[in-house]
């Protein structure tokens, strides 16, 4: 999907600037990518006194049942974002529960290597670049302890 929209970007900043009273579009999938996105769009139009108006689905945020649609998309809209946030909620904690260790994994750098070349003057990017890592992974990996390394996931 694009996700680059330049005209439509000028567009929300010629409406910063209030160029306009209002925004005629033929359909709301023409103007917008998501019902999330046209909410977010209509929302601020709302702040900077902007009617939006659907031809196709006869939405005129001027009258007040255009007001009331748009309320109502706002309604969908939010149960959808929580029903959304709560399935992945469940699903981390479904994954934990079966001990599935979550999050990125640790690169493995062995800190005896890591002492010998330090010892040796070699700077943090040469380390970590002998070992196949970052410099910021071998600088974390010689100041870990057992203790800190096993306590992935836990909560």
């Amino acid at each position: 999907m694009k996700e680059s929209r330049p005209e439509l970007n000028k567009l929300l900043a010629d409406a910063h600037l209030r160029r306009f009273d209002a925004v005629v579009c033929w359909r709301f999938d023409r103007f917008a990518r998501s019902v999330s996105h046209l909410l977010r769009a209509l929302e601020k139009f709302k702040a900077l006194g902007i009617e939006f108006v659907s031809l196709s689905e006869q939405v005129d945020t001027s009258t007040p049942t255009g007001k009331m649609v748009f309320t109502v998309l706002g309604a969908v809209a939010e149960l959808e974002r929580n029903l959304i946030a709560e399935r992945v909620k469940a699903g981390l904690r479904n994954a934990r529960a079966k001990g599935k260790i979550l999050g990125r994994p640790r690169k493995i750098a062995n800190s005896d290597e890591i002492k010998r070349l330090r010892s040796q003057g070699a700077s943090w990017r040469a380390v970590g670049t002998a070992l196949g890592v970052s410099a910021a992974t071998a600088f974390c990996a010689s100041a870990r302890t057992p203790l800190k390394t096993k306590r992935r996931n836990a909560k």
